[in-house]
């Protein structure tokens, strides 16, 4: 596996100094000996490109070096030569490390060009729309949060902690506007998620304090 990360980060300049390393056997040797060689080199190259490195980004993410994921994100050049469903995960996470630095237009630009990229699940799209959601609520803008997560929710969210996030967050929006009776079935529905991390936990608990002293 580690093997495999340091192919990824140096598969580029390994490819251009086989790319050149090829040509210069082809030139003294023949182009049959220096073919397996300068195809590795294009492999390289092209998979570089088309990838790029979100798979080390997505471990620094998981490692909790924000830091650190952001210079691997910032170090791919041409993101529009990103394979579409790699380019569409690329700007949402791009939008996620943005959200975390509090940069909340960095991180709407960047998941509207996530979705104009295309997304390869209904559940990569959901994440799209509740990011939306997250930032149009962020920004006081409860009216288009709220279509933003309902329309997450449709879509299908990957799993039980961000649909319980979206749910909580339409339940507060519906506490807002005195809507009890929304705000109530929201919140029955996040609770039925059972979410696990302590942060969606102490939200929920949090919240039940409000929710018992509803009238409706």
């Amino acid at each position: 596996m580690k093997a495999f990360n340091i192919f990824i980060k140096y598969r580029l300049p390994l490819g251009i100094l086989l790319l050149i390393g090829g040509i210069a056997l082809g030139l003294a040797f023949g182009w049959w000996e220096a073919a397996i060689v300068l195809v590795i080199a294009v492999v390289c190259i092209v998979t570089h490109f088309l990838f790029g490195p979100m798979r080390l980004v997505q471990e620094a993410v998981e490692a909790g070096d924000v830091d650190g994921a952001m210079r691997i994100l910032n170090s791919i050049q041409f993101p529009k030569l990103l394979y579409k469903p790699i380019r569409s995960g690329y700007y949402l996470m791009q939008s996620n490390l943005a959200m975390q630095n509090e940069d909340l237009d960095k991180a709407e630009s960047a998941v509207r060009a996530s979705i104009k990229s295309g997304s390869p699940t209904r559940e990569h799209e959901g994440m799209q729309y509740f990011q939306l959601g997250i930032i149009a609520s962020q920004k006081n803008d409860t009216k288009t949060a709220s279509e933003n997560l309902r329309k997450a929710l449709k879509l299908g969210l990957p799993d039980k902690e961000n649909t319980a996030a979206a749910l909580l967050q339409l339940c507060s929006i519906s506490m807002s506007r005195r809507d009890f009776k929304a705000a109530k079935e929201y919140f029955r529905r996040a609770k039925e998620q059972k979410p696990t991390t302590e942060q969606i936990k102490s939200q929920i608990k949090e919240m039940d304090k409000y929710i018992s002293r509803m009238p409706g």
